[in-house]
C-alpha cells in the first residue's frame, strides 16, 4: 500500500489500520515510530534516504500532494538529486510551510497528471517535463529529455505529440521548440533539395547520393575529395544498435582515409548557414585524391 512505502506512515493511516491511540504512543515513546512532523512517522529509524525523504514530504502536506518539478525528475531518474528543499505540488489550497519542503498550490493539476512511482505520489514524466522547462535554461532541458529518451521514461517523438492537449501552458513551448529540433526529419527526396544549393554555396561540386561506399549507402559523397556526408545521426531515440552501427560507419570511413561528417534534417533545413560554413571549412582542409 503505497501509504506504508519507504517506512513513512501517518496517524490516520496507523489509526485506519486498527492501531488506538494509546499504541500510537506507546511505539513513539519506544523509539518503534519516529516522528518526521505532526501526524507523520517513520517506522523504526529516522529519515535514512532521499526516497524516504520525498515519501515523508508528500505525506506531511497532506491528501493531493504528489512529488514534482525537480524532485519528480529525479525520482524518474532524469535529474540529478539535489540536495535542496522538496518539490510538492498540492492540488487544494494550502499554507504548507516547513523547512526542506518547496510547497506548491495548483488547484489546475489535472488529474491526468499524477501518477505513482516507485510507490510515491509523483507528477508523471509528460508533466513533470513542462514543470521543468519553466525553470531550466534550454542545455539543461535539453540533457533532462535526452535522459528520459535514453531510460525509456518517455520518448521524445511521443512527448512531443502529448504537448498538444497542453496548448498555451508555460513551459510548452520551450519544449516543443527543443523537441522539434530533434524529431524533425525530411523525406529523401525534400532531403535532397534542400541541400544540394547548401553544397554547392560551399564550392562543393554536385554530390554523388545514395552510394554504396565501403558496405555502407551514404546519403552525400564526393569521391575525389574524399568526403562523405550523413545525416540525421543525432536524433534522439536511437537504440544501441542504432548507434554502434553510426559509430561503425564514421570508423570505417575514416580507416579508410575519407572525411565523414554529420547533420540532422533540422540543421539542413532550419540551419542552413551553419551547414554551408562547416562543409566550406572541411572542404578547405581537404585536398583532392
Amino acid at each position: 500500500m503505497a501509504r506504508r512505502q519507504h517506512g513513512v506512515v501517518t496517524r490516520r493511516d496507523l489509526l485506519e489500520l486498527g492501531f488506538s491511540s494509546a499504541a500510537i504512543e506507546h511505539r513513539l515513546a519506544t523509539g518503534r515510530l519516529r516522528p518526521v512532523a505532526r501526524g507523520v512517522y517513520t517506522v523504526g529509524w529516522p529519515l535514512s534516504d532521499r526516497k524516504q525523504g520525498w515519501m515523508a514530504a508528500v505525506r506531511i502536506c497532506g491528501d493531493g500532494a504528489v512529488l514534482s518539478h525537480g524532485s519528480a525528475a529525479a525520482l524518474w531518474g532524469i535529474g540529478p538529486e539535489g540536495k535542496g528543499p522538496v518539490d510538492v505540488s498540492i492540488r487544494r489550497r494550502c499554507g504548507v510551510s516547513r523547512p526542506g519542503i518547496n510547497a506548491r498550490s495548483r488547484l489546475r493539476l489535472s488529474e491526468r497528471d499524477l501518477t505513482e512511482h516507485q510507490g510515491i505520489p509523483v507528477t508523471t514524466p509528460v508533466r513533470t517535463l513542462i514543470d521543468q522547462a519553466t525553470e531550466l535554461t534550454p542545455n539543461r532541458l535539453e540533457r533532462m529529455v535526452n535522459e528520459a529518451d535514453k531510460h525509456d521514461v518517455i520518448d521524445s517523438e511521443v512527448l512531443r505529440e502529448a504537448l498538444a492537449d497542453y496548448a498555451g501552458e508555460r513551459g510548452v513551448k520551450p519544449l516543443r521548440t527543443l523537441l522539434d529540433r530533434l524529431t524533425f526529419r525530411l523525406s529523401d527526396t525534400e532531403l535532397e533539395v534542400l541541400f544540394r544549393p547548401i553544397a554547392a554555396q560551399a564550392d562543393l561540386p554536385i554530390p554523388l547520393t545514395k552510394e554504396i561506399v565501403n558496405g555502407f549507402e551514404v546519403d552525400f559523397y564526393w569521391p575525389h575529395l574524399g568526403l562523405v556526408v550523413e545525416t540525421d545521426g543525432w536524433r534522439y531515440h536511437r537504440t544501441p544498435s542504432a548507434q554502434t552501427r553510426d559509430a561503425l560507419r564514421d570508423q570505417t570511413h575514416t580507416a579508410a582515409g575519407l572525411t565523414p561528417l554529420r547533420f540532422s534534417h533540422y540543421q539542413v533545413k532550419h540551419e542552413p548557414h551553419h551547414v554551408r560554413d562547416v562543409l566550406s571549412r572541411t572542404l578547405a582542409n581537404l585536398r583532392p585524391g
